[in-house]
């Protein structure tokens, strides 16, 4: 499968984002031909080629991501939830669309350890309308426990000029 990696896309050239489909700048980003935002940088995953509504990461927790009770601390996971869920309503746009998270939530099933080992977070796109998509994603371990779950609304706009 393609993949996003940590370094910036060789000679990547943006290119003019309201005439791709959403689907179309997803798989860009996962082929490394668009270089990655800084906020992957920080908190650092890989994503795997998408499918028009799904979304799927791959991410190791850190020591750096502990908690004081020697746990990942819960912003890891739900901004691990927020970027697959966003992506994958990313998915499903049209060119010259946007469609910023209006209200994410998450619930936490299990603790995440740093030595958990590789973590599939999968972001899904529920419903899809003129105005609203609505998600929803999950944190699991290789042995398909769940961590962590939540909901996401995303709201459509037109790109600005």
């Amino acid at each position: 499968m393609d993949e996003l990696s940590t370094a910036p896309a060789a000679n990547s050239q943006r290119p003019n984002l309201a005439e791709l489909t959403g689907l179309e700048f997803v798989r860009l980003l996962a082929e490394g031909r668009l270089q990655r935002p800084p906020m992957a940088e920080l908190l650092p995953f890989t994503l795997l080629t998408p499918e028009a509504g799904v979304v799927t990461l791959k991410a190791f927790p850190e020591t750096r991501f502990l908690n004081t009770l020697r746990t990942v601390h819960g912003g890891w996971s739900m901004t691990m939830l927020d970027t697959a869920m966003a992506l994958a309503a990313h998915s499903v746009l049209e060119p010259a669309q946007l469609c910023p998270t209006h209200e994410t939530s998450v619930k936490f099933v299990r603790p995440i350890l740093a030595d958990s080992g590789e973590l599939t977070i999968v972001g899904k796109v529920i419903s899809r309308s003129r105005t609203v998509i609505t998600l929803d994603g999950r944190i699991e371990s290789a042995d398909g426990k769940l961590h962590a779950h939540g909901t996401s609304t995303c709201l459509v706009q037109g790109m600005k000029a």
